[in-house]
């Protein structure tokens, strides 16, 4: 049992820990609360989205692509505000994953796609540095997931063999790159099923 413990999880913030940033439901509110034309707006952030994510743009500078092309009647700091209240915690998998980090003094690294502005207020507002021992941003490290360069980077900055680690993430996909590298993936659905496919691992409180 132990050549085969977990040391390490690597866990995605949106859509397990977090609400996803600025996915279609966060964008989907914002634009109803600023009356934008919906079909506009979502054209516009597709074609430029990844960039941002990459840290290859500023969140002003990806606005001014998708929303303040055209003068309006609000500010970008108004439209930052709104866009940020969109986030929300899903708190009791938040304290799942400390009671498993405490008790099994577990390395847990963040592995997200993630645009520089939306990831820092996200951390510091719902105190993740309490959980991540690291954070493995897109937007840090100008790759995104499914990159097989950015589970690489976060293996290698970890010093994890990654037979000893788990990477969680909502999305089959990512998780998928993820165990082609050697890792154990979890695609994460909802809390109790994550809790049971942990347990598997030995990971139970």
């Amino acid at each position: 049992m132990n050549e085969n413990k977990i040391t390490t999880l690597f866990l995605d913030i949106g859509g397990v820990l977090l609400s996803n940033g600025w996915g279609n439901e966060a964008r989907g509110k914002t634009i109803a609360h600023f009356n934008l034309d919906g079909n506009e707006v979502n054209e516009r952030h597709h074609l430029t989205f990844d960039t941002y994510e990459e840290g290859k743009l500023t969140l002003s500078e990806y606005l001014k692509r998708v929303v303040f092309y055209e003068k309006r009647s609000f500010s970008e700091d108004e439209f930052i505000e709104v866009m940020l209240r969109q986030s929300f915690a899903y708190q009791d998998t938040i304290d799942h994953f400390r009671k498993l980090k405490k008790l099994y003094h577990l390395r847990v690294i963040a592995v997200s796609n993630e645009g520089r502005e939306l990831n820092t207020y996200r951390v510091k507002e719902f105190n993740l540095n309490e959980l991540f021992d690291v954070f493995v941003s897109s937007s840090f490290v100008h790759f995104r997931k499914p990159d097989r360069d950015i589970f690489l980077m976060a293996i290698d900055i970890s010093q994890t063999n990654p037979e000893h680690s788990i990477y969680i993430d909502d999305r089959l996909m990512f998780v998928e790159v993820a165990q082609s590298l050697g890792m154990h993936g979890i695609h994460h659905q909802n809390l109790n099923a994550t809790k049971n496919q942990l347990e598997k691992f030995g990971l139970a409180l």
